[in-house]
């Protein structure tokens, strides 16, 4: 079977060359080499109607772009999928009411996020705690630190409030390689083993064998931000975002396979099931594709979904 990945370099050249990307010839430039599947002019990897403020928006809020200072043209980059998806909802409670009701009729009401000093609304961007609490540093928007690629702020039924942080993947897969060697992996082991320790989400005895599934990717992402979670509860006499409870979402088209399904030499199982064994409670964490994320958005959103149908969600 073709690498996920590969399909969608293929669509989008295909996009591409039907002018699609606003007649954009794409053979951008990305490293050092020139790709088809790159556009030359990173404006055209947005959802049109969005551009002006989400570039705004990162600039006015001191968020870095990946791979860079500015957006990239990467057309299959999962930061610019997760913006194309969330951004054109953020300011309306009623749709990010609709995207939390796709996964749980738990949530009442969403709280505007003031930690955004630019534009605030019911998502943001590349959220980071207000102080470190993972001995990472001083927190620092997209890069360096535990950044969440998009987060939502919410009234449980019962009157507590919740964190939702959202990690998005697109056409990412990995390989098998062990993050706690080394320098840099001692580093790690320092910042995160005894957090690991405490906590009351990750179970420790993933760590005490010789395959240390919290420093294999993706593993090692979804610990971070299960961590995170976790502190900013712990912390929510002095966090500005003053938490209860969280829930964890990771969302992922289900044809990639290449990162679903990978027999993983941590584990010797599937992603899911991998990151499930390191969980003690299951209800905090759910995975769901992004089509069945925004599948109750009303017809006020029909150019937005005609947009991401054509761009990501068919083959």
């Amino acid at each position: 079977m073709e690498v996920y990945r590969n399909q969608e370099k293929r669509k989008v050249v295909s996009l591409i060359d039907k002018g699609w990307f606003n007649n954009d010839p794409g053979d951008g430039v990305f490293g050092d080499s020139n790709y088809k599947f790159i556009l030359k002019n990173s404006d055209n990897n947005f959802y049109p109607p969005i551009l002006r403020d989400a570039k705004e928006y990162f600039k006015y809020n001191n968020i870095s772009w990946w791979k860079g200072s500015e957006a990239t043209g990467h057309a299959l980059s999962s930061q610019i999928a997760c913006i194309n998806h969330l951004y054109p909802i953020r300011y309306d409670k009623e749709a990010v009411l609709a995207v939390l009701s796709s996964f749980s009729n738990n949530f009442t009401d969403v709280i505007q996020i003031i930690t955004d000093r630019y534009r605030p609304a019911y998502i943001s961007f590349e959220q980071v705690s207000d102080t470190d609490h993972l001995n990472e540093g001083k927190p620092t928007r997209g890069s360096i630190c535990t950044s969440i690629d998009a987060f939502i702020y919410a009234i449980h039924k019962d009157g507590s409030k919740w964190i939702i942080p959202i990690e998005w993947k697109y056409t990412e897969s990995y390989g098998d390689i062990d993050k706690s060697h080394g320098p840099s992996g001692e580093s790690r082991r320092t910042r995160y083993d005894e957090l690991i320790y405490k906590s009351s989400q990750l179970i420790y005895d993933k760590l005490l064998s010789n395959k240390n599934t919290y420093y294999y990717e993706p593993f090692y992402q979804l610990m971070r931000q299960t961590l995170w979670a976790e502190q900013m509860i712990s912390h929510n006499n002095t966090e500005t975002i003053s938490a209860d409870n969280f829930l964890h979402l990771n969302v992922i088209p289900p044809k990639n396979i290449d990162l679903l399904e990978k027999r993983y030499a941590c584990s010797k199982n599937d992603m899911p099931v991998t990151w499930r064994s390191c969980i003690a409670d299951q209800s905090k964490y759910k995975i769901i594709p992004p089509e069945i994320l925004l599948r109750n958005l009303g017809s006020k959103y029909y150019k937005l979904k005609q947009y991401l149908l054509e761009r990501y969600w068919k083959d």
